[in-house]
C-alpha cells in the first residue's frame, strides 16, 4: 500500500488492561505500525468504568496512542447505553477536527460501531466495521444473557443496522462471515482477518520451573493444562471431569491457571473427584509470570463446549500455545476446526464429552516420540498461516477501496 493512510481504531477497551481483545488491538496496530501506517485508537466510556481513573485524555501504551472518552454514561439501560454512544461519537468527531483522519476503523461490539456511523455522517470519513465475534452470542457463553431474549434480539438488530450503514466489514474468522452471509450481506463487503499470533513476541518454548513444578505438586508429572479465563463455554468442568478417566501407572496432573465466573463451581467439583489429588488450581497470577506456568505445561487443553459461539469465533489462544512450542488438544467445535489439523498441528476430541477428551488426550500422551515433529508442524503453520505481519496485508485492498469512495459529510 503505497499511501499510507491515518487510521483512528474505535475501541471498547484496550492497553494497559490485558484482555483478548486488547491483545489482538495491539498486534493489528504494532503490524500497521511496522508496515508505515499512522495508527491511533480511542475508547469508549468503559475503559475506565470501574472506578479508575478518568482524567486521562491520551495514553501511550507500549508505543501505540490510545485517546480516552472523558465522561461516564449514567443511568439505567438502555438509556445508559444510548448515552455512552453519544459521548463517543462526539468524542470521535471532535479528536477528528483537532488531528483529521482518513478512515475510521472500528471494532466491535456494535455500540462502538454505532457510534463510528454517527461520527462518520458527520465528519465524511469512510467506515470500515470489524466484528470479533457476536456480542449477544459471548452474553449466552458468558451466562449474562439467554438465547431469544428481547436483549438478544436487540443487539442482533443494532448490529445488523451497523452492518448495513458499514462501507466494509471484517470478521476474524469463516464462520462468522458465513453468518453474516446468510443474512444477506454481500459477500463482496466482507473481509476475513483472522486472529493471528506477533511472531517477534514468541522465541524459544519456555523451560520447565523445577521449582514452580515442586511448589505445585506437579514435579515428575506429566501435566495437562489450561491457562486462562473461567467462563461456562470453556468447558472446564469437562476437562475437569476427564481426570477421572485416565488409566494406566502413569496418570496426568490437571494444572489450571487464571479465574472467572466459573472458578467457585469449578474448585468444588475438583474437590468432589475421585481424581482430586491431581487436579491443581494456581488462581490467577500475573502477566509477566504466565510464561514460567506454560513451561509446566506439556499438553495445553481447549475443552469449549458445543454453542453457537464457540461454533462461529475462533480463539487465540490456541494460536499462541502453538507459536510457543506447545502440543495442543481442543474440542472440535467450528471454532477450533478453523485452526487445528486433527493429528498434525494438534489433537481434536469430542466436545462435551470427558471421556472422549481423556482417550484423546492419552493418546497423544503415549505418542511421545512424535512429540516433536508436531510442535514444528503447529509452530510452522502459525508462522506461515496466522502471523500478523502477514494478516495486516488483508485490509489493504478495503482500505483502498475505501479511501477512494470517501463519504459526503451530514451536519453533525
Amino acid at each position: 500500500m503505497s499511501e499510507k493512510a491515518r487510521i483512528l481504531h474505535i475501541l471498547d477497551h484496550s492497553l494497559p488492561l490485558h484482555s483478548g481483545y486488547t491483545f489482538r488491538t495491539r498486534a493489528i496496530l504494532k503490524a500497521q505500525q511496522r508496515r508505515g501506517w499512522d495508527v491511533e485508537g480511542i475508547t469508549g466510556v468503559r475503559q475506565y468504568q470501574d472506578g479508575e481513573p478518568t482524567d486521562i485524555a491520551c495514553q501511550t501504551v507500549d508505543g501505540l496512542k490510545f485517546h480516552r472518552t472523558l465522561a461516564r454514561a449514567e443511568g439505567p439501560s438502555p438509556l445508559r447505553e444510548w448515552r455512552e454512544v453519544s459521548l463517543l461519537a462526539d468524542a470521535i468527531t471532535a479528536l477528528h477536527a483537532r488531528s483529521p483522519f482518513d478512515i475510521l476503523h472500528a471494532h466491535s461490539p456494535a455500540l462502538n460501531g454505532l457510534a463510528a456511523v454517527r461520527a462518520a455522517q458527520r465528519v465524511g470519513l469512510p467506515l470500515l466495521y470489524e466484528i470479533r465475534a457476536f456480542w449477544e452470542d459471548a452474553a449466552v457463553g458468558n451466562g449474562t444473557g439467554s438465547e431469544g431474549s428481547a436483549r438478544y434480539w436487540l443487539t442482533r438488530t443494532l448490529e445488523n443496522h451497523v452492518i448495513r450503514q458499514a462501507d466494509a466489514v471484517a470478521v476474524i474468522c469463516e464462520g462468522l462471515r458465513a453468518d453474516l452471509v446468510g443474512r444477506g450481506v454481500d459477500p463482496g463487503k466482507i473481509t476475513v482477518s483472522p486472529n493471528g499470533v506477533d511472531m517477534e513476541l514468541f522465541g524459544d518454548p519456555p523451560q520447565l520451573d523445577n521449582g514452580l513444578a515442586a511448589e505445585l505438586g506437579l514435579d515428575g508429572h506429566d501435566v495437562v493444562g489450561y491457562i486462562g479465563s473461567f467462563y461456562n463455554y470453556e468447558g472446564l468442568d469437562d476437562l475437569i471431569a476427564a481426570m477421572e478417566h485416565f488409566e494406566g501407572d502413569r496418570l496426568p496432573h490437571l494444572l489450571l491457571v487464571g479465574g472467572g465466573p466459573m472458578e467457585e463451581r469449578l474448585r468444588a467439583q475438583a474437590a468432589a473427584s475421585s481424581a482430586s489429588a491431581r487436579i491443581h488450581f494456581a488462581g490467577r497470577v500475573p502477566h509477566d509470570e504466565v510464561e514460567r506456568y506454560y513451561g509446566l505445561i506439556d499438553i495445553l487443553a481447549y475443552p469449549r463446549k458445543n454453542m453457537r459461539l464457540t461454533d462461529l469465533v475462533t480463539p487465540l489462544k490456541p494460536l499462541e500455545a502453538m507459536a510457543q512450542g506447545r502440543l495442543v488438544a481442543a474440542s472440535d467445535v467450528g471454532g477450533h476446526r478453523e485452526l487445528v489439523e486433527d493429528g498434525v498441528t494438534g489433537t481434536l476430541f469430542r466436545a462435551n464429552d470427558p471421556q472422549n477428551c481423556a482417550a484423546e488426550i492419552a493418546a497423544l500422551l503415549a505418542a511421545r516420540d512424535g512429540w516433536g515433529e508436531r510442535r514444528q508442524l503447529a509452530r510452522t503453520f502459525v508462522e506461515k498461516e496466522r502471523n500478523w505481519d502477514k494478516n495486516i496485508q488483508r485490509y489493504d485492498p478495503v482500505y483502498h477501496l475505501l479511501l477512494g469512495k470517501g463519504r459526503i459529510a451530514k451536519a453533525a
